[in-house]
C-alpha cells in the first residue's frame, strides 16, 4: 500500500516540479513581450506582481519577507529597465530575458554560502548599474538613498546567509558607505564602458567584492596575511587607477 502512494506520488511532483519550471520561463517572456511593447511600467508591475507570495502570510512577517525577496526583486526590475534601454536592439533584449531567467530558475533557487554571496554580488551590481544608468540626471539626495539602500539589501542578503551576529551593524555601515560615495561622486558623475558603468557602480563593486571574498576565505579559514595584504592591495590599486585616470573634465553630469 505504502509503495503504491509513493508511486502516485512521483508523477505529482514531476508535474509540479515542471509546471513551476514553466512559470519561472514564463515571466522572462511575458517582460520581453512588454517591454518590446513599450509597456515598460506594465512590465515593471508585473516582476513585483510576481513575488505576491511575500504577503501571503500575517503582516508582521512581511518586513522579513521583503528583505529576504530584495535582491530578486532588485534584479528582475534592474533587468527590465535594462532591456528598455536597450530597445533598438532585439537581440540584447533576448539575452537580458535569457539572462533573467538563468536568475530565475539557476541561481536564485540555490541556498549555499556560495551562490548567496554571488546573489548579494549580481543584486548590488545589477542594482546600481540600472539604477544610474536611468536616474544619472535624478537629484542626488534620491540617487544617494537608493545607493545606500541597494547596498544594505545586498550586504544584508550576504551576511545572513553567514548567521552573523553582526549582520545589521555590518549592513548599515556598507549602506552608508554606499551613501556617502555616492554623494561625493554625484557631483561629478563619470561613466565607462560606453557610458554604461558609473564611477560609484565600478567603486562599490570592487570594494564590495574584495571585502566580501575576504570575509568568505575567512569564514572558511582559508584566510592568512599574505592573501589578506594582495587583496587590499589590488582593491586599492584598482581604487587609485580609477581616481588618477578619469576624465574629470569632461564627462561631469
Amino acid at each position: 500500500m505504502i509503495r503504491l502512494l509513493l508511486t502516485k506520488v512521483k508523477p505529482t511532483a514531476g508535474f509540479a516540479h515542471i509546471l513551476h519550471l514553466l512559470l519561472l520561463v514564463t515571466l522572462p517572456a511575458v517582460v520581453f513581450v512588454l517591454v518590446r511593447l513599450q509597456f515598460v511600467q506594465l512590465a515593471l508591475i508585473m516582476v513585483i506582481l510576481s513575488k505576491w507570495r511575500m504577503f501571503a502570510v500575517r503582516p508582521r512577517f512581511w518586513t522579513a519577507n521583503i528583505r529576504a525577496n530584495a535582491i530578486d526583486i532588485i534584479v528582475g526590475l534592474s533587468i527590465v529597465l535594462f532591456m528598455s534601454h536597450s530597445a533598438t536592439s532585439v537581440v540584447a533584449q533576448l539575452i537580458w530575458a535569457v539572462l533573467y531567467g538563468v536568475w530565475l530558475i539557476v541561481i536564485k533557487p540555490r541556498s549555499s554560502l556560495l551562490f548567496t554571496s554571488l546573489q548579494a554580488a549580481i543584486g548590488q551590481l545589477c542594482g546600481l548599474m540600472a539604477l544610474y544608468l536611468t536616474w544619472a540626471a535624478g537629484p542626488l539626495v534620491g540617487i544617494v538613498f537608493v545607493t545606500g539602500l541597494i547596498c544594505f539589501l545586498a550586504a544584508r542578503h550576504f551576511f545572513d546567509s553567514f548567521n552573523e551576529p553582526y549582520a545589521r551593524l555590518l549592513s548599515y555601515l556598507w549602506g552608508y558607505f554606499g551613501a556617502a560615495l555616492a554623494w561625493l561622486m554625484g557631483h561629478w558623475l563619470l561613466f565607462y564602458v560606453y557610458q554604461i558603468i558609473a564611477q560609484p557602480t565600478l567603486l562599490l563593486s570592487v570594494l564590495g567584492y574584495g571585502l566580501a571574498v575576504l570575509y568568505y576565505l575567512d569564514h572558511h579559514g582559508r584566510l592568512n596575511k599574505g592573501l589578506q595584504r594582495q587583496f587590499v592591495f589590488l582593491m586599492l590599486a584598482v581604487v587609485l587607477v580609477v581616481l588618477t585616470f578619469s576624465d574629470w573634465g569632461d564627462k561631469a553630469v
